[in-house]
């Protein structure tokens, strides 16, 4: 048959009810319960076989029932106070817009190369995804003026099931964007709006696709157009797929493409917000836009684009950074460089510690931390790997003092909290809790929910998860060819009732999802204890290519294959957002047991906080910044093995010991039938915790540390004809150039045998600057308390002042105050000092004197 066209047939909505397809195009529903009971109410089976995709849903629902619906007044008053929900919020005065009358205004685009909504858009893989939605769901949420710009991929992240012998396969679906929540964006001749690239020897072109997120706008990027070649419409195919050649094309899309496809919608973002290595190009696009707009030089330009963005890295190690071989550079920016005015050897250099290490590979966390003025890890203890890890990007500057900040992970509180559990706080704490969740203060509401109902509302979610495990359970035995014996006991896995842990996450080998293997024996009688039982569920994914991965997940199926084991222990497969959200509504405790420090932040277990969950946890991540240790357990004392066999047999026992003697005893001693000590654990947890661990204390820091920052600095550097930005890249040029004249000639310090807390200790230096002046650099005592090793911890820098100067020779003097007692060191240094950088080390030079 020869096809002659297509159309898409869309489904006849009666006038009545017009507003669902405007609510269905908003993904404000899929963190609105009223929103997606309304769909659950026209057909309830239908909506979970759509997988909770309301466009799918209303293309396949029956017209009949439509029909009823629209002559149904209770269902058109339940529609009508869904839609004022939603209009009221597009509309309301939100915080960003409360902050300040005389904040700077402009586009936040906020870069990703995976974003988690919801299930039924699964462009996402794993915790970076997630983060990501929740971000632009609190962006929406405090009103920030942000845009989205992600990757629309055909086939997403694989989907996950297990052959006989539990070895984990992969497959894709397609996705089918004419039955998604998604608006094709198209100019104004009504075609669909398009960007092109130059790839080696042809052009590439990508759509535009916007996904509403209440207020947030999404715009994904999509090469499957009949324009491109086969090879490039498979480009956006799929998520972390392919080679790496792949990867840089995605890369490349992702980052120059999305500025080509955010200025031709007409919008000119003024801070880009990187996360992770994956659309570090864009940096290089918007230098590029204003060398070509503003007749800039790339320094110029590049210290614009620097003061506005910030790079946000989310890998503890260096081997989660993408890196590209000098020849594929070469292959795919050999006619883009010369744009910027650079040399070959210029533009790799952009992307290595050492710019003129001639076979390094172009690093994108180098690109990023070159271009990016504003840097951050995602948890405090992340922030100190970070800077550590990336310590020789800036050579002689203090562990402390490298740009690399942190900003905690959170989660978005709507979107994960059962519904049971909002009615629960709309009840006790007020309807303000779900957009002040920062307020401490709002959340000592909790203790006036009774304990019977708080645990009774608890114990309904564990028996909907158990509930839904069985049903995951029998289909995954159904599709795996098993017996009738083998489905009906899936149909009677696990005990409502019992103590319930979880364990879901990415199976990679740090997050040690075997841990509690070891000791089979005590497992079992932990597990099987007639008067304390206890149960664990597992989900996760690993990576395709991960072999290492998937052989623990081998070795749990086959453990829980055991007579002992296969009623306490199952495996969800395929985990999404769908599996996550009911974990973590039903699950009593989860398990967090990676090898610290590599988890650099893991929201997993944040997710069970405004549920009524407890964590059980090694103190990495997030875990480790916890003011509350008794609203949850932690396992160990933050100890970093050098022997990890040695330290997995130590902390598995540290977590036999604790659900055998603290966690288990304290669920199940019942005060009329009431586990009184549990859930006062459980107020806790909810009162301490979940106002500090969630998404809209997060994108408030990085608004009022970084995002308002830098919208101030690009105004200013912009205005006045890029005048200060030419200026700072001047003068940037000239120190550069003069910084190797400097010499330290003499230093005298006025040190006493006897120093006490409260005194002055007077230094004098004489200091030759060559060409340059006092009001271009800080000359510093640099001091602090002195550690086995003699060296300084938690040192601080002291500004000598100019007193006196003659021929290019300063008199510099100042002095420690001696704040503490205990052995101290010093030393005098000399850094750069402009008025318009945004950090000390922002040109990486610093001159210690030798003595």
């Amino acid at each position: 048959m020869n096809l002659l066209g297509t159309f898409n047939v869309n489904p006849k909505v009666p006038e009545a009810l017009q507003a669902l397809r405007e609510l269905a195009f908003n993904f404000y529903w899929c963190w609105n319960h009223e929103t997606i009971e309304l769909f659950r109410r026209l057909d309830r089976d239908l909506w979970d076989k759509a997988g909770h995709n309301p466009i799918l849903f209303l293309g396949s629902i029956d017209q009949k029932k439509l029909e009823e619906a629209a002559n149904d007044e209770a269902f058109i008053a339940h529609l009508e106070r869904v839609k004022d929900l939603l209009d009221e919020y597009l509309k309301a005065n939100k915080w960003f817009v409360r902050k300040s009358g005389a904040m700077p205004n402009g586009t936040i685009a906020y870069f990703s190369a995976e974003f988690g909504l919801t299930e039924s858009l699964p462009i996402y893989s794993g915790g970076l995804g997630i983060l990501a939605g929740d971000h632009l769901k609190s962006a929406s949420d405090l009103g920030l003026p942000m845009a989205g710009v992600g990757l629309m991929y055909q086939e997403g992240y694989f989907r996950q099931y297990l052959n006989a012998d539990g070895w984990q396969q992969e497959y894709y679906t397609r996705n089918d964007f004419y039955n998604l929540p998604l608006t094709p964006e198209k100019g104004t001749d009504g075609r669909w709006l398009k960007i092109e690239l130059d790839f080696p020897g042809r052009k590439v072109f990508a759509r535009i696709l916007r996904a509403q997120v209440g207020r947030i706008p999404l715009y994904l990027l999509d090469t499957n157009l009949p324009e491109n070649s086969p090879e490039d419409r498979g480009i956006t195919n799929t998520l972390y797929g392919g080679d790496r050649e792949t990867r840089i094309q995605q890369e490349i899309i992702l980052g120059i493409g999305g500025i080509r496809a955010l200025k031709a919608l007409g919008i000119s973002p003024k801070v880009c917000h990187m996360n992770e290595g994956h659309s570090g190009f864009l940096a290089l696009e918007r230098i590029r836009l204003l060398m070509e707009e503003r007749g800039l030089k790339f320094e110029e330009a590049r210290e614009i684009v620097s003061a506005a963005s910030v790079f946000t890295t989310h890998t503890p190690v260096p081997a989660g950074i993408d890196e590209f071989s000098p020849e594929m550079m070469e292959k795919y920016f050999q006619n883009y460089y010369p744009k910027l005015g650079l040399n070959k050897k210029q533009f790799l250099g952009l992307g290595r510690i050492n710019e003129t290490a001639e076979n390094a590979p172009f690093n994108m966390a180098y690109l990023g931390l070159r271009m990016a003025g504003y840097i951050n890890g995602v948890s405090r203890l992340h922030g100190e790997v970070s800077r550590n890890m990336w310590k020789d990007f800036w050579p002689g500057f203090p562990g402390e003092e490298i740009p690399i900040g942190h900003i905690t992970n959170g989660i978005h509180h709507r979107s994960w909290i059962s519904h049971d559990m909002k009615s629960l706080f709309d009840r006790y704490l007020g309807p303000k809790w779900r957009e002040n969740s920062t307020d401490t203060t709002l959340w000592d509401g909790v203790q006036s929910i009774p304990a019977e109902e708080l645990w009774r509302i608890h114990e309904l979610r564990r028996e909907k998860l158990v509930n839904y495990t069985r049903r995951k359970l029998v289909q995954q035995y159904r599709n795996r060819g098993l017996g009738k014996s083998e489905i009906d006991m899936a149909r009677e896995a696990l005990d409502p009732t019992a103590l319930t842990i979880g364990f879901a996450r990415r199976f990679a080998a740090y997050k040690r999802a075997t841990l509690i293997l070891r000791d089979k024996e005590r497992l079992s009688r932990i597990l099987n204890n007639e008067a304390r039982p206890v149960q664990f569920i597992f989900a996760g994914k690993a990576h395709p290519k991960d072999d290492e991965g998937k052989k623990l997940i081998r070795e749990l199926i086959h453990t829980m294959r055991n007579p002992e084991f296969r009623r306490r222990m199952v495996f969800l497969e395929d985990y999404d957002i769908e599996v996550a959200r009911y974990l973590v509504q039903g699950v009593d405790v989860w398990l967090n047991n990676p090898r610290r420090p590599l988890e650099a932040s893991g929201t997993s277990g944040m997710k069970v906080l405004p549920n009524g969950g407890l964590n059980l946890s090694i103190p990495d991540g997030w875990w480790a910044e916890i003011e509350h240790p008794t609203a949850g357990w932690t396992i160990g004392s933050g100890e970093d093995y050098q022997d990890q066999a040695y330290g997995d047999a130590v902390e598995s026992e540290a977590i036999y010991d604790l659900v055998e003697r603290e966690v288990a005893p304290l669920f199940y001693e019942r005060v009329n039938k009431i586990p009184r000590g549990w859930v006062e654990r459980m107020r806790l947890s909810l009162m301490k915790l979940s106002a500090e661990f969630n998404t809209n204390r997060m994108v408030r820091e990085y608004t009022n540390n970084y995002y308002i920052p830098a919208l101030g600095c690009y105004d200013k550097f912009l205005g006045d004809h890029c005048g200060k930005a030419k200026k700072l890249a001047e003068w940037k040029a000239r120190v550069k150039q003069e910084w190797g004249k400097i010499k330290v000639e003499t230093v005298t310090v006025d040190l006493r045998d006897d120093v006490k807390v409260g005194d002055s200790v007077k230094v004098e230096s004489v200091i030759q600057l060559g060409h340059l002046k006092p009001e271009d650099v800080s000359a510093q005592v640099y001091f602090g308390p002195l550690n086995d090793a003699r060296q300084i911890v938690n040192g601080r820098g002291a500004d000598l002042q100019t007193t006196a100067h003659k021929d290019g020779r300063y008199i510099y003097q100042g002095g420690i105050e001696c704040v503490q007692s205990g052995r101290h060191g010093f030393g005098l240094r000399i850094l750069p000092k402009h008025e318009d950088m945004i950090n000390a080390a922002d040109l990486g030079l610093v001159y210690w004197h030798q003595g």
